[in-house]
C-alpha cells in the first residue's frame, strides 16, 4: 500500500459509484452462479468423496456470500499454500478490519475472488477446477456469428500479407494501407472486451451476439475517447524499421477469456505475421478470476474448439437439448477457416513466437503501482517489451490505482511509475466498465455526465459516472516509459 497513489480509491460505501451497485447486487449474483455450478457437477459425479468435498465447498462459498449481503467484516484468508496469503491478510489488517459496504473496491473484489478460490484449493478432488469454465465455454459458442467472421478476414489478410500483395502498391499506399489495417485490428481487439461475463449478470446469451461483428465495431468508433494508436503504430514500425537483430516482442497482459481472448489471438496473429513483432508473450491469470479472466486452459479449450469447430459449434448444450432447439452445420468454407486459424497460431505456439506466461502477481490485490516494488521479476521482464498491451476494465483500474482521478490527468501521471522514464511502454485497450478514467479532454465528462438522463442512465451530471459502466465508451492511451 505504500507505493500507491495517494489519490483516494473508489470505495463500496459510494452510493454514486460502479462499486456501491457491484457489492450490493452483483457479486451476490456471482457467487450463487458458482454455487449452481458446482451443484451442478456434483450431480454429474459418481464419486462420493469428489461429491463430499463439493458439499464443503458449497457450504464456504454460500457463507462468502451471506457475509458479502450481511455487510460483515472481511476475514484473514486461510493458509491454502499460495505465497500471496500474508499479503492479502496484511492488507487487510492495514484496512482496519473493513466491512463489505465500506472497503475499497479494488481490494474487496480481489480478495473475493481470491477467498473464493481458497475452497477449491484446500480440497483433493477440486483443486484445479474452473468454477466459471462453464459460462466461458458457453459464451464463447454464443459468439459464433463475430467468430465465423472474423475467421474469413483473418484468413484472407493473412493469405494476403504472406503472398506479398500489398507490396505492388506505391510507397505512400502502402504505408497508408499498413498504418489502416493495424488500426482496424487493434480497434477489433479492443470492442471484443465489450463482452465481460462478470457484467453479464442480466443479459441473455443470445444478447451478445448484439455486441459483437463489423457493424457493431463501426457504430462504436466515434465512442472511443482518447485513441493513441498512430503513436503505437510509429513505435512498433520504427522498431520493424531499425533492422536489429533483437527479438522484437510484444506482451498482451490479458483480460477475458472466450471470443476476447479470441480476438487477442487474432491480434497477436497480424502483428508476428505483419513483422511488427516477432513474439508474442500472453499474460493469463493462475487461479479463476473475475469469472471471465483467462487461464492457460482456456487457451487449450479456446484451440481444442477451433481443432474441431464443427462439432463445437453444433453440439448442443444441456439447454439447448432440453428446449429441443438444434444448431445449424457450419459450412465446409466455415470450417475451413476456422482450422486455418488453429494451424497458424498452434504452429506460433509451437514456434515459440507464441507464448504463455502466467505470473501469480497478476492475481494479487496490487495496484499496477507497485509492480516495480512487489512484482520486480514481472516488471523487469515487461522492461524486455517492446510494447505492453493492457487489456480490459480491470487492468486500467489497477494501471490507474482504481482512484478518484479528475477525469483530465494525463494517462502518464495516472498510471504512476509505469509512466515517463520507467522502461516501458504501456498501451491500454479499455472498454469503460468502472468509474475510473483520465486523459479526457476538459468538458468530456461533464458532457457525457449530461447525457446520461436522456439514455436511460440515472439522475445525469449529479448521478455519478454512470456513463462509464455499460462498455459503450472507449479508451486506448499510450505512454512510452523508454523515451
Amino acid at each position: 500500500m505504500e507505493f500507491d497513489t495517494k489519490t483516494p480509491p473508489y470505495v463500496t460505501a459510494d452510493k454514486s459509484s460502479f462499486a456501491y451497485v457491484t457489492a450490493r447486487d452483483r457479486w451476490a449474483v456471482i457467487l450463487t452462479g458458482a454455487i449452481d455450478d458446482v451443484f451442478r457437477a456434483i450431480i454429474a459425479s459418481t464419486d462420493d468423496e469428489k461429491n463430499d468435498e463439493g458439499k464443503i465447498i458449497v457450504e464456504g462459498v454460500a457463507k462468502l456470500k451471506y457475509e458479502v449481503q450481511h455487510d460483515r467484516h472481511l476475514t484473514p484468508l486461510v493458509d491454502d499454500g499460495r505465497s500471496d496469503v500474508q499479503a492479502y491478510n496484511d492488507e487487510l489488517e492495514a484496512l482496519n478490519s473493513p466491512t463489505w459496504f465500506n472497503v475499497p473496491w479494488l481490494f474487496a473484489e480481489c480478495y473475493m475472488y481470491r477467498r473464493l478460490n481458497t475452497f477449491f484449493a484446500l480440497s483433493k478432488h477440486w483443486k484445479s477446477y474452473d468454477v466459471f469454465y462453464r459460462q466461458k465455454i458457453s459464451t464463447f459458442k454464443s459468439s459464433r456469428p463475430a467468430v465465423l467472421e472474423l475467421a474469413a478476414k483473418y484468413k484472407a489478410l493473412i493469405v494476403e500479407l504472406e503472398a506479398g500483395s500489398l507490396s505492388s502498391k506505391s510507397p505512400e499506399e502502402l504505408e497508408k494501407s499498413e498504418r489502416l489495417l493495424f488500426f482496424e485490428m487493434c480497434e477489433i481487439c479492443l470492442w471484443g472486451n465489450a463482452t465481460d461475463l462478470s457484467l453479464l449478470t442480466s443479459l441473455a446469451y443470445e444478447d451478445i451476439q448484439k455486441l459483437q461483428g463489423a457493424e457493431a465495431r463501426k457504430i462504436s468508433e466515434k465512442n472511443i475517447l482518447a485513441n493513441d494508436l498512430p503513436a503505437v503504430y510509429e513505435v512498433l514500425k520504427k522498431a520493424q524499421q531499425s533492422n536489429k537483430e533483437d527479438l522484437r516482442r510484444v506482451d498482451i497482459v490479458l483480460d477475458n477469456a472466450g471470443f476476447e481472448l479470441y480476438v487477442d489471438l487474432v491480434l497477436a496473429g497480424y502483428l508476428l505475421s505483419a513483422g511488427l513483432a516477432d513474439q508474442i508473450v500472453l499474460h493469463p491469470k493462475s487461479i479463476p478470476w473475475f469469472v471471465s479472466d483467462v487461464l492457460p486452459a482456456d487457451f487449450g479449450a479456446l484451440l481444442n474448439a477451433l481443432a474441431d469447430p464443427q462439432q463445437f459449434f453444433t453440439t448442443p448444450s444441456e439447454k439447448e437439448v432440453l428446449d429441443g432447439k438444434t444448431l445449424e452445420a457450419l459450412s465446409q468454407k466455415e470450417v475451413s477457416e476456422l482450422s486455418f486459424l488453429f494451424e497458424h497460431w498452434s504452429n506460433f505456439h509451437q514456434e515459440g513466437q507464441l507464448i504463455i506466461r502466467p505470473n501469480i502477481f497478476w492475481t494479487s490485490a496490487a495496484s499496477y503501482w507497485r509492480l516495480p516494488a512487489v512484482g520486480t521479476a514481472v516488471y523487469n521482464d515487461l522492461k524486455e517489451s517492446e510494447l505492453v498491451i493492457f487489456k480490459g476494465d480491470l487492468n486500467y483500474r489497477k494501471l490507474t490505482g482504481d482512484a478518484t482521478w479528475p477525469p483530465t490527468t494525463p494517462f502518464s501521471t495516472a498510471i504512476g511509475p509505469l509512466g515517463p522514464a520507467s522502461g516501458m511502454r504501456t498501451l491500454a485497450l479499455r472498454t469503460c466498465k468502472a468509474d475510473v478514467i483520465v486523459g479526457l479532454a476538459e468538458g468530456e465528462d461533464e458532457r457525457l455526465r449530461a447525457t446520461q438522463n436522456n439514455n436511460g442512465g440515472g439522475g445525469g451530471a449529479d448521478e455519478g459516472r454512470r456513463w462509464a459502466w455499460s462498455g459503450k465508451w472507449a479508451v486506448v492511451q499510450f505512454c512510452d516509459g523508454k523515451k
